[in-house]
């Protein structure tokens, strides 16, 4: 006699078990001669070591499903246990599965080049005006790479920069200060992660979201990093941020060159960056505009408004 214990990290037992364990009990149909106990989020199984051996492989690959497309069905369950593969047929277009069905594509011409780039290069920048989703999907491809086990840990962060308010006179401490700042991070990891797996990724430091401020001083290794809204970097704190990047790291940064919120007198870092870099080899730039527009049709008409005026 055999025995093995399997622990599902950061999956919530109810949503892969079914209620009352029906899903289990798929599984156990499978392996009629083992004995299976799941309590919390594992797994124990006991019975013969060749068929233990197997049905570890068989949840290994059940797990792995999970963790791609954030939920698993009966179907999932028998067509996994009674062949010898996985699950295939993401799509061409396919990002990363999210929470309720959600599939995250690259949905513009230009998100599309996003994609491509980061797998030829390990620094981009994404520039563009509002809604062209140039954060959602550098959020994706950072959730992607963490997915295929490219790197070890996520990090976001942002310029804590006042859009014409006064950070001072915001309630609460530091992190309920700053929160605001970061809200749409928060936004879109909750859009691409099961909420239990999230909030253990942030505990545990493989996700973490920070202000700009708080990059000074560290070599980031193993990451995938997004630096957002770098059009509220000085030319100090973009480098800076740059000069942060470790051997094995992939580094996107976004911006709106349109929508700077510094003082007047403080020009941006990231207008600046562009025109250093544009040339330095490893780097590539992707320059979104009013035809990645991916909110209401409205906000397109808006930048057409603007961009009319300002010319």
């Amino acid at each position: 006699m055999a025995e093995s214990l399997i622990v599902l990290e950061g999956i919530d037992p109810l949503n892969f078990f079914g209620a009352n364990d029906s899903k289990l009990q798929v599984i156990q149909k499978h392996f009629p001669k083992l004995k299976l106990i799941a309590r919390g989020n594992q797994v124990k199984v006991v019975g013969d070591e060749e068929e233990v051996r197997s049905f570890s492989e068989k949840m290994g690959l059940l797990i792995e499903h999970y963790n791609k497309y954030n939920t698993i069905s009966p179907g999932d369950i028998d067509f996994i246990f009674a062949g010898d593969g996985k699950i295939g047929g993401s799509g061409a277009d396919v990002i990363v599965f999210g929470n309720s069905g959600l599939v995250v594509k690259a949905r513009t011409r230009n998100q599309r080049k996003m994609v491509e780039s980061i797998d030829r290069h390990d620094m981009m920048f994404a520039i563009g005006p509002a809604g062209t989703g140039k954060t959602y999907t550098a959020v994706a491809l950072a959730v992607r790479a963490l997915k295929n086990k490219e790197v070890r840990r996520i990090v976001l962060t942002r310029p804590a920069v006042e859009a014409g308010e006064n950070l001072g006179f915001l309630p609460g401490d530091l992190k309920e200060k700053l929160d605001p700042y970061l809200r749409p991070l928060y936004d879109a990891l909750r859009d691409m992660l099961p909420p239990e797996r999230l909030a253990s990724h942030m505990e545990t430091g493989v996700i973490e979201i920070a202000p700009l401020a708080f990059m000074r001083g560290r070599t980031l290794d193993n990451a995938f990093v997004i630096l957002d809204e770098a059009q509220n970097a000085t030319n100090s704190q973009l480098k800076m941020f740059l000069t942060r990047m470790g051997r094995t790291a992939k580094f996107i940064i976004t911006g709106d060159v349109t929508q700077i919120d510094l003082p007047k007198s403080q020009p941006s870092g990231l207008i600046k960056g562009i025109e250093i870099l544009r040339n330095v080899e490893g780097i590539d730039f992707i320059f979104l505009d009013e035809s990645d527009v991916i909110r209401h049709p409205i906000v397109k008409n808006i930048i057409d408004a603007y961009d009319k005026k300002s010319n």
